[in-house]
């Protein structure tokens, strides 16, 4: 039996869902690692649903915790070979989720932590329809061993909006992750911004989360 998806919710402040809003945890998590920021981001964005799902897999390194794919930071294709397994699956959450809610497919936004954020960017620049947006933070842009850049122009069906955000004390994904997948979002065509964190470690600090919910709530009402 296909595995699925499934997380916390929190459903619009005001009326109903205007737009989705999914959170993708990072490794060793679970869904309720994030989904307090849809509480928080409410202020910015009140007609927007926020869903946080659980990874698929339990994490052999973090008991009840859960992962996108396996690290064992022994195999360079291990990343790249794991986004892509994942794929699929989250593809078909992201639809289910949006006709749950009525919701065109223009009306998703991801956001991701850590290993969340590769999935996010991954899996967003696969989408037929380009969401809104994509914030992601602490990090990283996943790329074919050996490979740069180009070896994925083919691959790319959209070009959504992103926001990257890392602490500059990050010792887990250090930061020159986040200009490796400015830099690398960039010459796809993608637009990108990005905020660094002073002081900040592996982790998000209030500052990080209100230019995050103030990107979205930009992006969407750009669609109007």
């Amino acid at each position: 039996m296909a595995v699925e998806l499934d997380g916390p919710r929190v459903a619009p402040r005001s009326g109903s869902a205007r737009q989705l809003v999914v959170f993708l945890h990072g490794f060793g998590a679970d869904g309720n690692d994030l989904i307090e920021i849809g509480r928080a981001w409410q202020r910015y964005l009140p007609q927007a649903a926020f869903v946080s799902p659980h990874a698929p897999e339990p994490c052999g390194q973090a008991p009840g915790g859960r992962q996108w794919f396996a690290l064992t930071f022994r195999d360079p294709n291990e990343r790249w070979l794991g986004v892509n397994k994942a794929t699929p699956l989250l593809q078909r959450f992201f639809d289910a989720e949006l006709a749950r809610h009525k919701l065109p497919p223009a009306a998703l936004a991801l956001v991701g932590f850590s290993q969340g954020t590769m999935m996010a960017l991954h899996v967003g620049l696969r989408r037929a329809v380009p969401p809104a947006a994509i914030v992601g933070y602490s990090g990283i842009l996943v790329l074919p061993p050996a490979g740069n850049v180009e070896t994925i122009v083919g691959e790319v069906t959209s070009r959504p909006p992103v926001l990257l955000s890392h602490g500059d004390q990050d010792d887990l994904i250090p930061p020159q992750a986040l200009f490796q997948a400015a830099q690398g979002l960039a010459a796809l065509g993608v637009p990108v911004e990005w905020h660094l964190s002073a002081g900040i470690g592996h982790g998000i600090d209030p500052e990080g989360l209100r230019h995050g919910g103030e990107f979205l709530a930009r992006r969407f009402g750009a669609q109007r």
